[in-house]
């Protein structure tokens, strides 16, 4: 992680431990940068780390969704477990990211035969340091809530695509299209 990421998330995870977390400054990142490295369990209790990837020389696709269940969050993961196979051609890894709970996870994984793993995030440690935790407004109401965002991360630990506010609806194909994926 570059050193000005770094103390950024550690700031960002120091002020959320003491107060409720919001976020004054938005955090975009850019593709190019350094990804921030991260490490985490998913509704299984299995570890998933980056840097291991890493040396497995796989791309990661990390995606960010706001809940289980709901119509938008299930197109897309339905969409990512209906690519599953075009993308391990290219050694891509798929992983899912909200802060919906073990018990939820694993009961959309089932309903929806998902064959990729939903990360926890229940204290919002990746939503923060990846910045998809913002400020959204739903008929004039302000609120906190998760951008539905994606970052392929490169083996070699760059960002290869980023995209935050990405439609659920066709949002896997064209991020094959972009990837020239075949």
């Amino acid at each position: 992680m570059n050193k000005i990421l770094e103390l950024r998330f550690n700031a960002i995870i120091h002020e959320c431990k003491h107060r409720p977390c919001v976020m004054s400054e938005i955090l975009n990142l850019e593709v190019g940068q350094m990804s921030p490295r991260f490490s985490c369990q998913d509704s299984n209790g299995d570890m998933h780390d980056l840097e291991q990837y890493m040396k497995q020389d796989k791309n990661v696709i990390l995606y960010f969704y706001p809940k289980d269940s709901t119509p938008g969050c299930t197109t897309q993961a339905c969409d990512f477990r209906d690519s599953m196979a075009r993308l391990n051609n290219d050694d891509y890894i798929v992983l899912g990211v909200s802060k919906d709970s073990a018990k939820s996870h694993e009961k959309f994984i089932t309903k929806k035969e998902l064959n990729f793993p939903l990360l926890m995030d229940e204290d919002l440690t990746l939503h923060q340091a990846f910045g998809t935790w913002r400020e959204k407004s739903m008929y004039g109401k302000k609120y906190m809530g998760t951008s539905r965002s994606t970052f392929v991360i490169a083996s070699d630990g760059n960002l290869k695509w980023v995209g935050y506010g990405v439609k659920s609806k066709g949002h896997v194909d064209k991020l094959i299209d972009e990837l020239d994926i075949a």
